[in-house]
């Protein structure tokens, strides 16, 4: 490397001088002897690797899980990195979390019980108790494969039994001095095993080095690239971190819309847009478990271009613009427009996503968005669908629809739009114009789903939107206004 990785480790810093920039967080861990965290899967889905970072905010420390196999090294650097070895006090004693896994009998084969455990920490340091189906979600990203859930949920609760003054809590104002102490005021750069890694800080920073190295890969939450490397095998060339760069962290209301900074994690997201658009914020809750919630990005869910992404038909239906910049210069383009064909995107040579922006509701409009997968937590959807309708004294002054899963791009159905607007909204006229769907498509035929299947569905969402827009069912995923 032609630099070192800094980060708080145990109490002290930590320097990595040398080594594979894409090495991950787990690798290294187990390769230093730090064995408690396991490798599952090694795509971010079971949860068996969760580690905590800690981030200084003030005298007080951010914590948040992630999952250490899709995470790179470099990623590290200036944080707090927090494994299960870490927990037990320097007298033997067990943290809290551990305890109430030990007193309400949680563990059965173990192999998943550090990552629980550290699933569990980040919950206790970051909040109080939830309810249950807060727990549930906390959770939902770590699997047992012996069915120990019950046990689990039953420890999560009981570990608040003492309080959250843990020494951990005590410790925060001199973890923070030693984060501040290696933060670092420029780019990052590393480089070892015929890969260079960027981690610049500033938009400007940023546009220098995409100009300079126009086919890195640019990486935010690594939730879909990290993939790349421990399944794929795919080596980079050159990795340009957007994690640091401030300007990309941003989320912010202002003027009637909503801009989401394309580095913003969906942890950071959710709050603002299941504020405007609960139908939304629902599906991000679903998109994946905390830890990815924690590490991915709306942003770079657009910048993929994969037709499966669950944001994006959303997006297009709500009328979501991307703006992007090529060195000192930005431009704004309608998602739907952003996408050609199969992960191809009208980003130029050198171009990066800085944001997504979002107009909030209009008044008296409907919204609503929905993802059918084979599982409810943690699965790619068959079908994504996002809608949003205007009426005007009964009838379709306007109606958009978009769906993700369906074919080689997340796009509008732009026939079953028109075959609706100016039609009174009515189930005869609904059902009437659903046909017009067949021509909206080349449907995709795959592991997850027929086309046939992926039809109906497709047409089953539009009479679900029209029930539940007409009070008629439930009112989740629809939300008016007015």
């Amino acid at each position: 490397m032609t630099g070192g990785i800094r980060f708080v480790m145990g109490g002290e810093v930590v320097t990595v001088a040398h080594g594979d920039p894409i090495e991950t967080v787990l690798q290294w861990l187990r390769a230093t002897g730090r064995v408690g965290t396991k490798e599952g899967c090694a795509e971010g889905d079971c949860g068996a690797c969760t580690v905590v970072i800690g981030e200084a905010d003030g005298d007080a420390i951010r914590y948040r899980a992630v999952n250490a196999c899709i995470q790179f090294l470099p990623t590290l650097d200036g944080k707090q990195l927090i494994t299960v070895e870490d927990l037990k006090g320097p007298d033997g004693a067990l943290h809290p979390a551990q305890r109430a896994m030990v007193d309400c009998h949680a563990s059965q084969c173990g192999f998943c019980t550090p990552g629980f455990v550290m699933s569990l920490f980040a919950l206790y340091r970051s909040s109080e108790l939830p309810d249950r189906a807060g727990l549930c979600d906390t959770l939902a990203g770590n699997l047992c494969r012996c069915t120990g859930y019950q046990p689990i949920l039953e420890a999560a609760e009981r570990m608040y039994d003492g309080g959250r003054a843990d020494r951990f809590a005590a410790a925060e104002p001199k973890t923070a001095a030693l984060l501040r102490s290696i933060r670092r005021g420029g780019t990052l750069s590393v480089e070892g095993a015929g890969t260079r890694f960027f981690a610049p800080r500033d938009l400007a920073a940023l546009a220098r080095l995409a100009a300079e190295y126009p086919d890195a890969w640019l990486l935010a939450g690594g939730t879909d690239i990290g993939l790349w490397v421990t399944k794929q095998h795919r080596r980079p060339k050159t990795v340009i971190y957007l994690g640091e760069v401030a300007e990309l962290k941003r989320v912010a209301e202002a003027d009637g819309v909503l801009e989401i900074g394309a580095g913003a994690p969906y942890t950071e997201v959710l709050p603002m847009v299941a504020g405007h658009y609960p139908g939304f914020g629902r599906l991000i809750h679903r998109l994946g478990s905390v830890q990815i919630r924690n590490a991915g990005t709306l942003g770079g869910n657009v910048a993929n271009g994969s037709p499966i992404g669950d944001g994006m038909p959303a997006l297009i239906a709500f009328g979501a613009e991307i703006v992007l910049q090529k060195g000192g210069s930005t431009r704004a383009l309608a998602l739907e427009d952003f996408y050609l064909g199969y992960r191809e995107t009208a980003l130029a040579p050198g171009e990066f996503v800085r944001a997504v922006r979002l107009d909030l509701p209009r008044p008296g409009a409907r919204y609503a968005t929905w993802k059918v997968s084979k599982r409810f937590d943690q699965d790619i959807s068959a079908v994504a669908a996002g809608f949003a309708l205007d009426l005007d004294g009964g009838r379709v002054a306007g109606f958009r629809a978009a769906y993700g899963g369906m074919a080689a791009i997340p796009k509008r159905a732009t026939h079953l739009e028109q075959a609706l607007t100016g039609q009174p909204w009515t189930l005869e006229a609904v059902t009437a114009a659903l046909p017009a769907l067949d021509r909206d498509f080349q449907l995709l035929t795959d592991m997850r789903a027929s086309g046939a299947y992926r039809a109906r569905i497709a047409r089953n969402l539009v009479l679900r939107f029209y029930l539940q827009s007409t009070g008629q069912a439930g009112a989740e995923g629809v939300a008016a206004h007015g």
